[in-house]
């Protein structure tokens, strides 16, 4: 089990996309797990995501049509193998 989440919405961000990945892929810490939704993206967004997640094994990717960043980060959450604990 992982110890930690990243949850991360995508749509249309090709510009930034890879940077972003870039710096969580690289840095020291690795027990972790990586949540991309791609929320029905009209750019290159889902072959940089694809890319990624066939380099990466803790990358999981889930693509589904626009439904918004709300809607987006929730199925986030649903999809996390971690227990979600509030922040008082």
């Amino acid at each position: 089990m992982y110890k930690f989440s990243i949850i991360i919405p995508v749509y249309n961000t090709e510009k930034y996309l890879q940077k972003c990945l870039n710096s969580i892929v690289t840095q020291t810490h690795k027990n972790f797990e990586l949540i991309i939704i791609n929320d029905g993206s009209t750019d290159n967004s889902l072959s940089i995501i694809k890319d990624y997640e066939n380099q990466y094994p803790f990358i999981k990717v889930i693509d589904k049509q626009n439904t918004g960043l709300s809607d987006s980060r929730n199925l986030g959450v649903q999809a996390s193998s971690r227990q979600i604990y509030p922040i008082h």
